[in-house]
């Protein structure tokens, strides 16, 4: 049989979808760590982007803020994954940290860009109204700039999942699960079936997460708003 009948024998063979090592659990060690990283990248970077992309009375620095923000992330994801991993594997030792941080860094540009994006579009005369209303920059911030910026917010997160499965492969890299074990076990003993079982699936996971947050985002994005926000972007 080629690469293609052998890998496709993997996937149907039950025996490999059971035990510690299967495929359900690598999969479910792949969904864990994206969570996780995700998750972290989220508690650190949208109250950043809150922050810093909140329209402020007539200050004028908002979008310096937010323009300092993304250049400060952006240096640090442009660091090579594998190299910035190796780096800090050296400091920390070889543990899940590393590859956990990295991921973090990952998601963090995709989540911050998606708050500072959002808040952005939000439209400064609504915001003059509100505070002209009498509304506290909290209340702004909460009951006008999020549900505006929520379409563009989610997309944010929508992005950092996809990008996080993508790359969670290198947690294998020096310990612990996901499908990269398939493709690190798989390139030591030149099981290429193997590797390209862990392509596919990392690939098909990515595409999944990436369809259900896109009919989240839908859902949960009122229609009156995204209309609201773009003819506000027309003007």
């Amino acid at each position: 049989m080629n690469v293609i009948e052998r890998t496709f024998a993997y996937l149907m063979d039950g025996a490999n979808w059971q035990g510690n090592g299967g495929i359900l659990v690598r999969l479910l060690e792949h969904l864990s760590v994206t969570a996780l990283a995700t998750a972290c990248a989220a508690l650190i970077v949208v109250p950043l982007g809150l922050w810093a992309g909140h329209h402020r009375p007539s200050d004028g620095t908002n979008r310096r803020r937010s323009n300092l923000l993304m250049s400060a992330v952006a240096v640090t994801r442009a660091l090579p994954a594998l190299g910035l991993l190796t780096i800090l594997a050296l400091w920390l030792g070889v543990s899940t940290l590393p590859s956990l941080i990295v991921l973090i860094i990952i998601a963090a540009a995709p989540l911050l860009a998606g708050v500072l994006e959002g808040l952005a579009a939000v439209p400064e005369d609504l915001v003059d109204a509100a505070r002209a209303q009498g509304l506290t920059e909290w209340q702004i911030l909460t009951r006008l700039e999020i549900p505006l910026a929520a379409n563009m917010m989610l997309g944010g997160l929508r992005s950092a999942l996809v990008q996080v499965i993508a790359t969670a492969t290198i947690v294998a890299y020096l310990s612990g699960g996901t499908l990269g074990r398939y493709l690190f076990d798989g390139l030591a003993v030149r099981d290429y079936p193997r590797m390209l079982v862990a392509t596919l699936l990392v690939a098909l996971l990515a595409f999944t997460v990436d369809a259900l947050m896109g009919l989240v985002q839908r859902a949960l994005t009122p229609a009156g708003l995204t209309i609201n926000r773009k003819k506000a972007r027309t003007r």
